[in-house]
């Protein structure tokens, strides 16, 4: 798993559609039980190096019920995006993670980890990917049931999402419980 972190770290694919250059951004740990895989860092993910370094990462271990020494251990946590460095800037946020990451990298790494429990599967670039069912990130995040016990399928927890948290209130008051009465089973919290 290290020399394969390592080589991810180097990855230069797709370099000349990065405006900030690579910087890779992935955690993992042979014995990691549960898989988050979002969309790409920001800039300030890009900057730091560390995922879910920012506001997003705030509401997603919020919704998590976790720390940041729970969540920000490999054993418990692997953070995998689709786009493993930061994208460039679109009208609204960023744009979309770079395609050549998840089929580079996603499959090496999950075969590694032989201890997942879960894959939490954050936003619609991720839900479509793994999903492969045509659905909307709404429809996904509202069947979440169907997809479990391999999947559970969020929004992303960007303050640019606040719109569809606001039109999407049974999110948070039925969904985000049943994640973290999974996540909590799984980590023994």
């Amino acid at each position: 798993m290290k020399e394969l972190l390592h080589n991810i770290s180097q990855c230069t694919l797709c370099k000349a559609h990065l405006p900030l250059g690579p910087r890779p951004v992935a955690t993992a740990h042979t014995n990691s039980k549960i898989v988050i895989i979002g969309q790409a860092p920001g800039t300030k993910v890009h900057q730091s190096g560390i995922s879910w370094d920012d506001q997003s990462g705030k509401r997603l271990r919020q919704w998590l019920n976790v720390t940041d020494e729970q969540f920000y251990n490999t054993e418990n946590f692997a953070i995998i995006p689709m786009g493993f460095c930061y994208p460039g800037k679109a009208k609204t946020g960023d744009l979309p993670p770079r395609p050549e990451c998840a089929p580079q990298w996603h499959d090496t790494l999950l075969d590694k980890m032989p201890n997942v429990e879960l894959i939490i599967l954050i936003g619609a670039y991720a839900q479509k990917y793994y999903l492969k069912d045509g659905k909307n990130l709404t429809e996904s995040v509202g069947d979440y049931k169907e997809y479990l016990p391999a999947y559970f399928p969020i929004p992303h927890p960007s303050p640019t999402n606040r719109f569809w948290r606001s039109k999407n209130p049974w999110f948070e008051e039925l969904v985000v419980p049943e994640l973290r009465k999974k996540v909590g089973t799984i980590l023994n919290l």
